[in-house]
Formats: structure tokens, sequence, C-alpha cells
């Protein structure tokens, strides 16, 4: 029997009133999509395991409660959309007697554990945390290399979504290097790479001009590398790099830049012979594994053109390129963030953590769509990005959470308290004139203090459904609680004066 919030509130509370005086009492969870001849099998199998229970009562008591399930299950196909919750057992309060009682529900929101469990009371927890989801929250966990999007609901947080940006771990100069053999040409000679010096002058290419000009060295670092590529072109000119140097491909319409790990065979790339430019075509790329140390130098043009190949050395245009893929990583966060919460009717608001700057960079630079950047409530310092940072992102917003329905709780009752005092027949706090305007119909929503007489409280949500009127249930944490509380607990407001 599928249930609602209200239904499921009253099970709960008849449920946890029964105790045994042993473990005799059946929990079984079934979740969705769970087969439910297996499960049946299970409990088939669980009966041999109860004929070893020493206590004879305990023993039958058992047995005929995974009797009654598996007969009860007999009659299904297949677990309900939103799963199987249910309890077995002798609740009688006489211990001479036998009243055996089952109770199976299909739960207003899906299931998602499964259990089985023999114990004095009946396991309410997960019952227990759908009562409290009211609203679900979007979580998002990143840093540059990484981004984890999950959801909160009530206490169970769960991973929708895992990404990887493909952006370097470090960003610095001395990233892109070339073999130390790598020639390089100066004013009337060549030399290897590795026996430049600060200052020295060699060729490289002025894109704005299209032509070979000397530029001078600025910087030059050494650095070890465990993998490099050898890529060859048409005439047989090789070059031996890091996976993230950058080279200049041509295009149909264009001169782009590319890092070797991107390259492939039949890519044009712009070389030189130092006097002319040259458009070669990459016939072959290896690669190498071990030590290598490499060379990386800076030039005042950006570029520069060894074993006639112009290549890129700036780490600030390095620094670009990385930048670039984080901005493209951004977005994507953004794309999945859309297609997951966009059209989330429950969804109350969203938490962002990260590290400063990252998690900042994404929300101020507006990468996701308006309604979404609308829903962030929180954003929190958090340095993991992964489930556990989910997890951390969460403990730390226990304050914005809480406030949430704190916030809803002061808004209804300032509605209330605000219509009692200017407009005094639009709003009433006396049952009987309640009960009288929901004869009416004129009841738009009717208010509950927890402290109030539960019976009555049963009463009244009956009333409020057969008018569908609104029905909510306020705490006494805040001030406007604790007044509503002492004005009498019950109230409502109305949709037209009688």
């Amino acid at each position: 029997m599928k249930i609602n919030k209200e239904e499921l509130e009253e099970l709960v509370e008849e449920l946890g009133e029964h105790r045994a005086r042993a473990t005799e009492l059946i929990t079984v969870y079934i979740p969705e999509g769970q087969n439910i001849y297996t499960v049946a099998d299970q409990l088939e199998a669980e009966k041999s395991t109860a004929k070893n229970i020493k206590s004879t009562s305990t023993r039958k008591d058992v047995t005929n409660a995974l009797d009654k399930i598996t007969r009860f299950l007999k009659d299904y196909k297949k677990t309900p959309e939103t799963g199987f919750a249910i309890f077995c057992g002798n609740v009688s309060k006489t211990e001479s007697q036998e009243d055996l009682q089952i109770w199976a529900i299909e739960p207003p929101t899906p299931l998602k554990v499964r259990m089985y469990r023999c114990d004095k009371e009946f396991i309410l927890d997960p019952l227990r945390e759908m009562l409290a989801v009211k609203e679900v929250f979007g979580l998002l966990v990143m840093d540059r290399k990484e981004a984890t999007i999950g959801l909160l609901e009530g206490k169970r947080i769960e991973v929708i979504q895992k990404m990887t940006s493909g952006v370097p771990s470090k960003v610095r100069a001395g990233g892109q290097c070339l073999s130390p053999d790598s020639r390089v040409s100066l004013n009337n000679k060549n030399k290897d790479i590795i026996d430049l010096k600060i200052n020295d002058k060699i060729r490289g290419l002025n894109f704005e001009s299209n032509k070979i000009v000397f530029t001078r060295i600025k910087n030059k670092w050494e650095n070890i590398k465990d993998k490099v590529l050898e890529i060859i072109v048409e005439d047989e000119e090789s070059i031996i790099c890091s996976f993230d140097h950058t080279f200049f491909k041509k295009n149909k319409l264009n001169i782009e830049e590319v890092i070797a790990r991107n390259l492939k065979v039949g890519d044009i790339l712009i070389c030189s012979n130092n006097h002319a430019i040259l458009e070669l075509k990459i016939i072959n790329i290896k690669e190498r594994s071990g030590d290598f140390n490499l060379i990386d130098i800076e030039t005042e043009q950006g570029n520069f053109i060894a074993n006639g190949f112009v290549v890129h050395n700036s780490s600030q245009r390095f620094h670009r390129i990385t930048e670039g893929l984080t901005k493209e990583f951004y977005k994507r966060i953004a794309d999945e963030m859309k297609k997951v919460f966009f059209e989330m009717p429950k969804l109350k608001g969203i938490l962002i953590g990260g590290p400063i700057p990252t998690k900042d960079e994404f929300i101020d630079g507006e990468y996701l769509v308006t309604k979404l950047r609308e829903k962030i409530i929180g954003r929190k310092d958090i340095g993991d990005s992964d489930e556990s940072g989910l997890k951390e992102l969460v403990e730390r917003s226990q304050d914005i959470l809480a406030s949430q329905e704190i916030v809803k709780e002061k808004k209804l009752l300032e509605k209330f308290f605000e219509r009692l005092g200017n407009r005094g027949e639009m709003s009433i706090y006396n049952e009987d004139e309640i009960r009288k305007a929901v004869g009416y119909g004129a009841v738009d929503t009717i208010i509950i203090s927890k402290s109030y007489d539960k019976k009555k409280m049963k009463e009244f949500k009956k009333l409020a459904e057969s008018t569908s009127a609104n029905f909510e249930i306020v705490s006494t944490d805040t001030t406007e609680g604790d007044q509503f509380a002492k004005l009498s607990g019950i109230g409502a407001i109305l949709r037209f004066r009688i």
C-alpha cells in the first residue's frame, strides 16, 4: 500500500510503541529495483537459521513472522517503484498470548537501504529520515582538478557525479621542456639548447609580420621527466619534448596552440629552416619512458625555433592555456549541475565548497544559470573535492541548513500574526472557529505547534486534507513559534472572510 508522509508519520509512531521480550520483531527493507524473488528466497533461508534459536517461544515467533512475510511477498511479481518496508512479529503484551501482525508499506519516497533485522524493536530510522526530508539541497565540492556533485536528502548524502578537469596539478615556469641536444640558431651558428645563456639572441617567429626574427633569452630552467614524446615530421626532422610542450598547428582557417600530448599523426605543424616558414605534416609520434633531463627557456618573443620546429616557451602563456582548461571545466560543472538540479522541484538550496579562490571564481564568474545561482545559500572553504568533501561541506553548513527550516517557520508565523493584527478576520486561533471555517472551505492553512495535543493534531490534519488546505507543524525554537504556542498552539490563515 502506497502511503503519504502523514500516514507514514502515524505508522512510525505506532510501530515505535511495540517492544518484544526477545529479538523476534522482524524488519525488512527492500529498495527500489531490488529483485523481490531474491529477497523472498533469502527470507526462506532465514527459517533454517531460526531453527537454532534456543528459546522455544522466540523460535516459534520468528519462524511464524518469516512465514507471514514470505507468503505476503508471493502476491507480488516485482518490487514497487519506491520499494517495500515490511514489519512483522508477535506484538502481544501478554506473554502467553499471540498477536502476530504484519505491516507492509510502499513509502512516499524511494527506499535506498536494504535490510533484514531481527530485534526487540522495529528498525525505523530509514522511515524517520524520510519524514525529515521536506526539501533537498544540492552539493558541490570542487578544485581545479576535480569536482563532485551530490545531493543532501535529510541526513543522507548521495554522490550524483564525479568529474575531472585534465588541468595540470602544477602551473609553473619550466614545465614545457625539450631535450638538451635540441638545436637552436643564433646569429651565425647553431647551439644545443643546454649551452644557451640568458641574453643570447636566437631565432623565433613573429606571427604578426609572419617573419623570422631574433629574440632575447630571458630565463632558463632544467627539469627531470619520466616520459617524453618524439615528434617526427615529413622532412625527417624530429624533436624530443615533454608532454605539455606547446606547438603551433595549422588549421584550415588559422594557427592554434596545441600541447604535445594532444597532437596526432597527420597534424600540420608550423616549422622553419631558419630562413623560411614551413608547414610540415606529422608522420610519427613515439612515447619514451625513463629519466630525462630536459631544458626549458623563455624568450621575449614567446617562441623560438628548435630542430626546425616553432615551439612555444612562455610560462605565462602556458598559464593562460591552463586557465582556459580551468574555465572549460567550470562550464562543464555548470552544465552538469543544470542537468541535475534545474528541474528538481524540491531543491531548497545549493551549497558549494572548495579552496580559495576556486569556488569563488566559479560562483562569482556566473557560470551557473541564474535560477541555480540564486539558489546558492552558502559557500565554505573545503580542502577535499571528493565524497569526503561532501560530508565536510554538510558538517560545516549545519548552521545554514538549520536556519532554512527556521526561516520558513518564521515567515509562516509572521504572516499569521500580521493578518491577526491588521486584518483580524483573516486569521483565527480558536479550535471551534477553525472547525467552522473548515466547514465553509475558507481555510488556506492550518498551523499547529509541536507542543499541541497529538490526538487533536491528527484530527485537524484530516480536516485540512478534507478541504485541500495546507497543514503545517511549527516548532517552539523561534520567538514566533514560542509566542504561537502560548497564544493557543493552533491557528488558521483564511482564504476569505466568514
